[in-house]
């Protein structure tokens, strides 16, 4: 059914997408409110007192920075000793609306690619990604850092999903579209090249090649060792991948690591963080445990790993960093963050504890080729963010910016509760609102997928278009996610998928039962994932919710995995074609459970035209089909915007400011 929406550019397609966002935007932008949300929204964003976030490269630090004037950003750069004396000086190295402008595209920043040598090398030169519209694929050229200039002859690869990692002045690892054959069926390299520079990218040896089925295949240099040194990836699936150390000209070596284990090499140790309980000699590590040992050694055949984290029921493992000669972990307990900064002195490991004093906070960015200096990132849901520089076995880190408040926050508080699921399971949640104040329009959030977690941070959008307006925020921490560690996702994995929607349901009837809200008052949110749960609550649990809104969506589950990059999906959801999994995927596959006479909460749905990973077909098809059945759906589709749903702040704040007018005149309906 409607498979001809799924002709993304098709002008059938484009005529339906046209008349549908005439219409949504004759309903939801005629008010005043709306003009506010806009204008609010869009002056968060633009404001000229955020902080300017950096990361290092060489000696300077280098930021995007994004502004009303320069809507697809000023790429420019100073030194840290500038950035703290509160002048930075920025010099321009890339005026992104001037080069769009100059070329005729729209591009998007994606990102750059630097030639890193280590602490006593340049940083002359690096590889711009610029996509259109904001899609995934993108074009890659090589950026000269000395000039300010892109390299004439340079390096250079056409739009594509392409990895790219230096490994000298004069030459890269490269995986891209070259033609039939070097594609996997997730649309992603099936194979890696060492490509030279002045010769042709067709006649660039191969230096590994994957299968069709795999998801991916990447090279990633280490210019922390003195050895040419790189490590392969050959992820067979979303969540397995197989490695190879590659050294200099020598053919690559398996490393016997599991393939669901995630894996960092960095100077002489390897580190392993295990997914699945995993023996090795006579330990088994429990899943979720941290190990490091010496490379050269585990290569070897020793197996000497030293525990440096154990998960407990509570506690569990985010991710690690690291800096010159230590590593800094970030973990989560009871989804509220500690960190651990970690020094080998005298032949053991010594750390230095932070709690969760400086609210929840994350690892920004280290300058891990050149020293130990590491800069920390900490907000919360009324607390403005706050950006920290510190130095790896000194003193505490110290204060480098502090952002404004963007909304009031009087009178606002954050709690955490605890829902009970179906099965017995407690799953966390965060209420941001007004404690005892009368039941309250409440908008819950959600995702509970691929062990991404959920935590609390500082977000001026829904400050302004929801709190400052008198909603009340609940994020739910439900299974699927990272909160708890590998365990946690799994148990919400293939066919326990739905585990996570039980789970929010849960939290919906929670907070409906507490008295923070009434059936009628609550809406929820999601996207990409969290749209496939927004579907599934709307088909599933429609008599729990008054209003959903549901992004860049996976909706119809019995062709996900032939959309895109959605092929790369099916350890996190199951493959349709097999029987067996299409027997759980049918019960929760939201497209395939509209039924005609149940009634559903009014739903907004937006999508992109230039995502290129969750394809906006399901979006398209899954509204075509509600309002078959003469469904309050309301449907919009920003023609640029990638998976993000937005190429600039412009269109981010449109897209906001929709969602929270629908919101606002569903919850609390004027007579």
């Amino acid at each position: 059914m409607h498979l001809w929406l799924e002709d993304v550019l098709g002008e059938r397609a484009l005529d339906w997408v046209r008349e549908q966002n005439a219409a949504t935007v004759a309903k939801l932008t005629d008010t005043a409110r709306f003009k506010e949300l806009n204008e609010d929204i869009r002056a968060v964003l633009d404001a000229d007192d955020r902080i300017p976030l950096i990361a290092w490269h060489g000696e300077r630090v280098y930021n995007l920075w994004k502004d009303a004037v320069h809507k697809r950003g000023l790429w420019r750069r100073t030194t840290m000793d500038a950035y703290r004396s509160g002048d930075p000086g920025w010099e321009l190295v890339l005026d992104l609306d001037a080069l769009a402008a100059a070329e005729g595209e729209n591009w998007v920043w994606q990102g750059a690619t630097y030639l890193r040598t280590g602490p006593s090398g340049g940083d002359h030169r690096c590889l711009v990604a610029l996509s259109r519209g904001g899609a995934d694929a993108s074009v890659v050229r090589e950026f000269d850092l000395d000039t300010l200039e892109f390299v004439a002859d340079g390096f250079a690869l056409a739009e594509a999903k392409s990895s790219v990692s230096w490994i000298d002045e004069d030459a890269i690892f490269v995986g891209t579209d070259t033609g039939p054959g070097s594609l996997t069926s997730s649309g992603y390299p099936r194979e890696v090249r060492r490509w030279t520079r002045g010769t042709p990218l067709a006649e660039a040896p191969v230096v590994f090649a994957g299968s069709a089925d795999d998801v991916s295949v990447r090279i990633t240099s280490d210019p922390s060792s003195d050895a040419r040194r790189a490590i392969i990836r050959q992820a067979t699936d979303f969540f397995n991948a197989r490695r190879y150390l590659l050294i200099g000209d020598v053919p690559p070596v398996e490393l016997d690591v599991p393939t669901d284990a995630d894996v960092d090499i960095h100077r002489e140790w390897l580190l392993i963080r295990v997914r699945t309980d995993w023996t090795a000699g006579a330990e088994t590590h429990p899943a979720g445990t941290l190990l490091i040992t010496r490379l050269d050694a585990y290569v070897s055949g020793e197996r000497d790993l030293r525990v440096l984290f154990t998960p407990d029921p509570h506690t569990s493992l985010s991710y690690t960093a690291w800096t010159r000669t230590g590593l800094i972990l970030v973990l989560l307990a009871d989804v509220r963050s500690r960190l651990e900064l970690l020094s080998y002195v005298d032949g053991d490991w010594h750390r230095t504890v932070l709690g969760d004093e400086l609210g929840q906070t994350d690892v920004w960015n280290t300058n891990k080729d050149n020293d130990d200096q590491y800069l920390l990132l900490s907000s919360g849901f009324t607390l403005p963010p706050t950006l920290r520089l510190g130095t790896l076995g000194t003193a505490a880190p110290a204060v480098l910016r502090q952002g404004p408040a963007y909304f009031p926050a009087d009178g606002l508080e954050t709690r955490q509760f605890f829902a009970t699921s179906a099965d017995g399971t407690q799953i966390p949640y965060f209420v941001v609102g007004r404690p005892g104040a009368a039941p309250a329009p409440t908008l819950l959030s959600g995702y509970g997928g691929f062990e991404v977690s959920r935590v609390p941070a500082y977000n001026a959008i829904v400050g302004r278009g929801w709190l400052a307006r008198g909603g009340t925020y609940v994020v739910a921490n439900i299974r699927g996610g990272g909160e708890y560690g590998p365990a946690w996702h799994r148990a919400a994995l293939r066919d326990q998928r739905p585990r996570a929607y039980e789970d929010f349901a849960a939290v919906a009837t929670d907070l409906v039962a507490r008295g923070i809200t009434t059936r009628d008052q609550l809406g929820a949110e999601g996207g990409s994932n969290g749209g496939l749960l927004m579907g599934v609550m709307l088909t599933r649990y429609p008599d729990l919710f008054g209003a959903i809104v549901c992004a860049v969506p996976l909706l119809d589950m019995r062709r996900y995995h032939l959309l895109l990059a959605g092929a790369s999906w099916m350890a996190e959801y199951g493959d349709p074609d097999n029987p067996a999994d299409w027997a759980y995927l049918a019960q929760f596959s939201p497209y395939h459970n509209v039924r005609p006479a149940v009634p559903y909460p009014p739903t907004l749905i937006t999508t992109s035209t230039r995502d290129d990973r969750v394809h906006p077909g399901h979006a398209r098809k899954m509204v075509a089909l509600l309002q078959e059945h003469d469904k309050d759906v309301t449907y919009y589709e920003n023609i640029e915007g990638g998976h993000g749903g937005a190429a600039d702040n412009t269109q981010l704040a449109y897209k906001w400011s929709l969602a929270f007018e629908f919101l606002w005149r569903t919850l609390t309906p004027q007579p």
